[in-house]
């Protein structure tokens, strides 16, 4: 699998996943309350994870495919809001995908706002530094609404696993 099937393959499910999430904590009581949920006091609430997933998408596109992207610093501060927030990413992923993305091979540093830098290659930014990160923030919003009680489960984590399941014969 090269770094742009990875990458946009990775973001596209996952956003999908945190859209259906979003969707069963809109129809929970507290509703954009949620928002400000967090698992820990030293942890992000549940917009910033939003707001970060959002801009995690750009930020890797533009690192592999050179594109200019400026990262959205408010959060959310409704369900709709978040979820409109992931329908304009998924819509410039699809436009994203079209572009010319670097050889997987092709040298990237990653420079933190921490002041670490690291040298990469396209495919290594992908697989050890993007994904895993993208990851982590989808299932920090999935802990979330875990801890504050939405009835959600591993099915709601992998929607995106149904189109292959395989219908009984007969």
């Amino acid at each position: 699998m090269n770094t742009k099937d990875l990458l946009v393959t990775t973001q596209r499910n996952m956003l999908g996943t945190l859209k259906g999430l979003l969707a069963k904590a809109a129809a929970d009581e507290r509703g954009d309350g949620l928002l400000q949920a967090k698992l820990a006091d030293d942890m992000h609430p549940l917009a910033v994870q939003v707001r970060f997933l959002c801009n995690m998408v750009g930020e890797a596109i533009e690192r592999v495919a050179g594109i200019d992207f400026t990262s959205n610093e408010d959060d959310p501060t409704t369900l709709a809001e978040a979820q409109n927030r992931i329908d304009a990413t998924l819509e410039s992923l699809a436009r994203w995908e079209e572009l010319d993305f670097a050889a997987d091979d092709a040298a990237l540093e990653l420079d933190l706002t921490n002041g670490m830098v690291f040298d990469m290659t396209t495919s290594s930014y992908a697989r050890d530094w993007s994904v895993p990160q993208f990851y982590f923030h989808v299932m920090a919003a999935y802990a979330i609404l875990r801890k504050e009680g939405i009835e959600i489960g591993k099915a709601d984590f992998v929607p995106h696993m149904f189109q292959y399941i395989r219908q009984p014969a007969g």
